[in-house]
């Protein structure tokens, strides 16, 4: 038996693996674009088959594709949706043409052989799975789709998790004082739990920022077909395509108020790329912050003890080194380099397309599936487990000499800056140096230089 047949489009035939599902258009797409040996997202690939049975259901419902190929091609979307085996399927590469045209075909020549075998007559890739559709529409909707599934169902429930997360261990690390630090000096004390609670409220911002971007996200071109006019679809498509898929997905998907803007630019996922490169931002200051905090263990701050994972060192024996937070790290610097070639796409739309599509795509989905994994590690093997070292903590404390400030109002600045230097070049306790050099009792200045009353505002 030959391991090939011959399949014809539009440009003639052309020879395809006998056991593939997608046909001649698909295989022009694999011959033409030997680029980066990456697929689609698989997150992509299951939003445009959804967007397809909408498609079909829609077709049907108006009277424009029989009962019978609809039935077959929602079928046959569901049954790829339900396969291990699905992204085998779908192998054009990410760097394809701009539209994300070969990937829309790819889903079509599936669709349309199985269909085909599901109902017992032909079912076209073109005229039935694709009617009243343009890659140019369907396209940009499957990234608003992918997107939008993702953000709901994928980061904004792990940057929750991680900002309860950060609240819980906050409170039961209240009670510890350990020293502030602004230009990664020595500064007045803080309470641990104030420094965690900074870091929760970061997050808590960018929720809401992000679910902010929703309502845009989950509005869809799909309609406006080829340009926006939406020549070739049934004027009922856009609303009954929208209603069919909120119900598939069991999320609310409306038409673009102006198909055109939706098709030749990029916008929305321009601006939700910029706030999951803020969310990055976020989550790589809290990052940093615990590097620090567990630097050491004998050479460092060695404020915290971050939960041991892995040997950190192939030579050094008893090495262990803080690689939740250093891979949180990579993930922001992924995301905001991803967020960086999704505005230069999105300044690829000329006229009335945007020609980047498929990158766009691509790094819109990568960086919140990264964000998502991070935030739920950051969270439950990093922040949640750490243990707090309060001899390192007070060690610290009692040799701060910048706990001189809160007897500015009674001895002046300079009294005190004097008090601190000498506390410093003498490596003493600056309570000490303070008794020395003003009338304060012993009495009063442990009062006035006590760490956990200067962290009440």
């Amino acid at each position: 038996m030959s391991d090939i047949r011959i399949e014809k489009d539009s440009m003639g035939e052309l020879e395809v693996p006998t056991n593939a599902l997608y046909s001649a258009q698909t295989q022009r797409a694999i011959n033409n674009f030997p680029i980066s040996g990456q697929a689609m997202p698989e997150n992509f690939i299951r939003a445009l088959l959804n967007a397809k049975a909408a498609a079909a259901l829609a077709n049907k419902k108006l009277g424009v594709i029989s009962e019978n190929h609809a039935d077959a091609i929602v079928k046959a979307a569901d049954e790829l949706l339900a396969s291990t085996t699905l992204m085998q399927h779908f192998p054009v590469d990410i760097f394809q043409t701009g539209s994300g045209t070969s990937s829309n075909m790819n889903a079509n020549e599936v669709l349309a052989t199985m269909a085909s075998n599901i109902c017992g007559e032909t079912v076209s890739p073109n005229d039935h799975v694709n009617y009243g559709q343009s890659s140019n529409d369907i396209i940009p909707s499957t990234i608003h789709i992918s997107a939008a599934v993702s953000l709901k169902k994928e980061l904004l429930p792990a940057l929750e998790h991680l900002a309860n997360s950060i609240r819980h261990k906050a409170e039961l690390v209240h009670d510890h004082v350990k020293t502030g630090r602004t230009h990664l000096m020595d500064a007045m004390p803080v309470r641990m739990s104030q420094s965690l609670n900074s870091w929760a409220t970061q997050i808590k911002q960018n929720i809401t920022q992000l679910k902010a971007q929703q309502s845009a996200i989950q509005s869809l071109a799909q309609g406006g077909t080829a340009v926006g006019t939406g020549i070739n679809a049934h004027p009922e498509f856009a609303d009954m395509f929208a209603k069919e898929l909120s119900v598939r997905l069991d999320m609310e998907f409306t038409p673009a108020d102006n198909f055109f803007a939706h098709i030749g630019s990029q916008d929305i996922a321009v601006a939700l790329s910029g706030q999951l490169k803020t969310t990055a931002v976020s989550l790589l200051k809290i990052a940093n912050d615990l590097r620090w905090m567990n630097s050491g263990p004998l050479a460092g701050l060695g404020e915290i003890e971050l939960e041991a994972l892995q040997p950190g060192s192939s030579i050094m024996p008893g090495k262990v080194n803080p690689v939740i937070p250093e891979a949180t790290a990579m993930v922001a610097a992924q995301v905001i380099g991803n967020d960086t070639a999704i505005t230069v796409a999105g300044q690829s739309g000329n006229f009335e397309l945007n020609v980047m599509l498929p990158l766009v795509a691509q790094n819109l989905l990568q960086s919140l599936i990264l964000l998502s994994n991070s935030s739920r590690l950051l969270a439950d093997k990093a922040i949640s487990s750490f243990k707090v070292n309060e001899e390192k903590l007070q060690e610290a404390l009692s040799r701060n000499p910048i706990l001189v400030t809160a007897l500015n109002p009674i001895i002046g600045y300079l009294k005190a800056a004097d008090i601190a230097k000498q506390a410093y070049q003498e490596g003493r306790p600056v309570i000490d140096v303070a008794q020395e050099n003003t009338d304060l009792s012993r009495e009063e200045l442990l009062d006035l230089l006590n760490p956990a009353k200067l962290t009440l505002a």
